[in-house]
C-alpha cells in the first residue's frame, strides 16, 4: 500500500537520521523530501502546502533541534499531522437496534460499488444483523446480476425488479421487501457513469430525497488520484455525504486520493477496501493508516484480523495457554494454518511494525509449499521440543530435518520465524488493549536495529536503541509472561 509513498517519506527520514547532528539547513531539506513525496503521491497542492507548513510549525514549535532526540521527533510530528489531516473520523455506521436503518451508496462505474455492498454486507452480519440488498442501478443488467450472485454467496437477501425503469419505486419496494424480511440494515446499491453528469445526478437526488436514507456513502477508486477527489467533491455537492469508502489500496494506488478527500471535501474516510474477498473492507483508522504510511504497522487490525480469523472458543483456549506463559511451536503452527487464505499471510506481516520487507519476501513466497514444510517441521518435534525450542541442538536439528526432508538451516530458519512473529500473534490474539500496548512496545524494543525494520536504528521508548543480547530478549519475553500471568489473577 503507498509503496512510493512510503519509500520517499522513509527516505527522508533516514536523509535526517544519517547527519551527525540535525541543523537548520538539513531539517528543511527534510521537510523538502517530505514535500516532495506527497506530490509524486498526487496528493492536492493544497494539502500539501498546508501539510509541510503544519509540519514546519510544529517542528519550530517544539524547538526539534535542540530536543535530545530531534530526528525522533521530527518523525513523530509526521506522523501526527498525518494523523490530523486524514481525520478525526467516525467509522461507525450509526445502525440503529431495533429499526431498520437505510444506507444509500453510491459512486462512478468502475470503482467497485456493487462489490463494496456485498462487502459492507459482510461488517453488517458481523455486528450480528441482518442486511438486506437493493439493487436499483438500473443502467448496468450485470450490477443487478452481480448483486444477486453475491447475495447468494454470502447468504443476504437481495431485492431487484425485472424491466423496471424507476429507481425511486425499485427503492421503495425493496424496502418493503426489506421489512417483511425482517431485515435490520437496507443498502441501496444505485446507478453509476463512467463519468459525472445532470442526469446522474438527479437520479441520485431523487432517491435520496424520496426514500431519505439513513446515511449516503460514496465509493471512490483509490487508484485514481486527483480524479477521485473531484467526484467526491461533486457527489458532496449533491447529496450531502456521510462518508467515502476507499477501493482498491491492495494495488498501486499512491495515495494522493487518501490524503485529499478529506481535507478537499470534509468528509471523512468510513472504511477502506484492501483486497477482493468479501471480508477485505477495513473500518478506516487515521492512527492506524498515518502508521502503516510511515511503515511502522498497525496491531489494531492485526488484532481485528486475528479475531476473525479465530473462533470465541479458540481464543479462550489461547488464552488460557498463555497466562500460564505457554505458547508452543504447536500453537505457532495452528495459527500459522489459519494464515493460508492467498494474501492473507502478507497483509498480516504487513501490519506487524518492523515487518513490511519481510512481508515483500513473503508476497513471492507460495503459501502452500512453506505452510506443507513449516507443518512437517513442527511435526518431526517431540513434544518437549516444541514447548521449549532451545532444546534443539544441532543433532537435534539434524534428527529433525531428515525426519521431514528438509535442511537444518531451514529447522533454524523455522525457529527465529517463531521467536519474531509468535509474540505478535499471541499479542494479537488475546490480552487487553493495554496488554497489547505494553507487548507492542517490548516488540518494537526488540525490533530495533532489525534488518526488516525500514527504521532500524531509531531509538524507541523502552529501549536503549542497541541491538539487544539474548540475555536482555529473554528478560523481555520473561516480563511479557509476567504480565500475561497478571492479567490472568486480575
Amino acid at each position: 500500500m503507498f509503496q512510493s509513498l512510503q519509500d520517499g517519506l522513509l527516505s527522508a527520514f533516514k536523509s535526517l537520521q544519517g547527519k551527525g547532528k540535525l541543523t537548520e539547513a538539513n531539517m528543511r531539506d527534510g521537510i523538502a523530501m517530505v514535500e516532495r513525496s506527497l506530490v509524486e503521491a498526487d496528493v492536492n497542492i493544497d494539502v500539501v502546502r498546508k501539510f509541510v507548513a503544519d509540519v514546519s510549525e510544529a517542528a519550530e514549535g517544539r524547538r526539534v533541534l535542540l530536543s535530545l532526540r530531534p530526528h525522533e521527533e521530527f518523525i513523530k510530528i509526521v506522523f501526527e499531522e498525518l494523523v490530523n489531516l486524514l481525520g478525526p473520523v467516525d467509522n461507525a455506521l450509526a445502525l440503529r437496534r431495533g429499526e431498520m436503518t437505510t444506507i444509500m451508496m453510491c459512486g462512478l462505474q468502475g470503482a467497485g460499488k456493487t462489490t463494496t455492498c456485498g462487502k459492507l454486507a459482510v461488517v453488517i452480519k458481523e455486528q450480528k444483523l441482518k442486511p438486506f440488498l437493493i439493487a436499483a442501478d438500473l443502467q448496468r443488467p450485470a450490477a443487478i446480476e452481480q448483486l444477486h450472485v453475491l447475495g447468494k454467496q454470502l447468504g443476504v437477501g437481495v431485492f431487484s425488479k425485472e424491466g423496471a425503469t424507476d429507481p425511486v419505486s425499485v427503492c421503495r419496494e425493496g424496502i418493503a421487501a426489506a421489512k417483511s424480511a425482517h431485515a435490520d440494515v437496507v443498502i441501496l446499491d444505485t446507478a453509476g457513469r463512467l463519468a459525472i453528469d445532470a442526469e446522474l445526478m438527479e437520479q441520485l437526488k431523487q432517491i435520496d430525497r424520496q426514500i431519505n436514507p439513513n446515511q449516503v456513502l460514496l465509493v471512490v477508486d483509490g487508484m485514481t488520484g486527483q480524479d477521485a477527489v473531484n467526484s467526491a467533491k461533486a457527489f458532496n455537492d449533491a447529496l450531502s455525504l456521510d462518508g467515502v469508502i476507499m477501493t482498491k489500496l491492495d494495488g498501486d494506488a499512491r495515495g494522493g486520493a487518501l490524503l485529499s478527500v478529506k481535507a478537499v471535501t470534509s468528509v471523512p474516510i468510513k472504511f477502506i477496501g484492501t483486497g477482493e474477498h468479501m471480508d477485505a473492507l477495513e473500518p478506516f483508522r487515521p492512527e492506524g493508516m498515518a502508521s502503516r504510511i510511515l511503515s511502522m504497522g498497525d496491531i489494531v487490525e492485526v488484532a481485528r484480523e486475528a479475531h476473525r480469523m479465530i473462533d470465541e472458543r479458540e481464543r479462550k483456549a489461547i488464552e488460557e495457554r498463555m497466562s500460564k506463559g505457554v505458547f508452543t511451536l504447536g500453537d505457532f503452527r495452528d495459527m500459522m494454518q489459519k494464515l493460508r487464505k492467498p494474501g492473507l499471510m502478507t497483509k498480516m506481516l504487513s501490519l506487524m511494525p518492523g515487518m513490511g520487507e519481510l512481508s515483500k519476501i513473503m508476497g513471492n513466497v507460495d503459501n502452500e509449499k512453506e505452510m506443507s514444510r513449516l507443518t512437517g517441521i513442527v511435526d518431526s518435534m517431540t513434544p518437549n521440543e516444541r514447548r521449549n525450542p532451545k532444546l534443539i541442538d544441532t543433532s537435534r536439528r539434524n534428527r529433525i530435518a531428515a525426519g521431514c526432508g528438509v535442511q537444518p538451516n531451514q529447522v533454524s530458519d523455522l525457529i527465529k520465524q517463531f521467536d519474531m512473529i509468535g509474540p505478535m500473534l499471541q499479542m494479537a490474539t488475546a490480552g487487553s488493549t493495554s496488554d497489547k500496548m505494553k507487548m507492542l512496545q517490548q516488540m518494537q524494543g526488540m525490533m530495533a536495529n532489525d534488518p526488516f525494520n525500514p527504521l532500524g536504528g531509531m531509538k524507541i521508548k523502552g529501549n536503549t536503541g542497541k541491538r539487544l543480547t539474548p540475555k536482555e530478549r529473554e528478560k523481555l519475553l520473561k516480563e511479557r509472561e509476567k504480565l500475561l500471568r497478571k492479567k490472568k489473577r486480575g
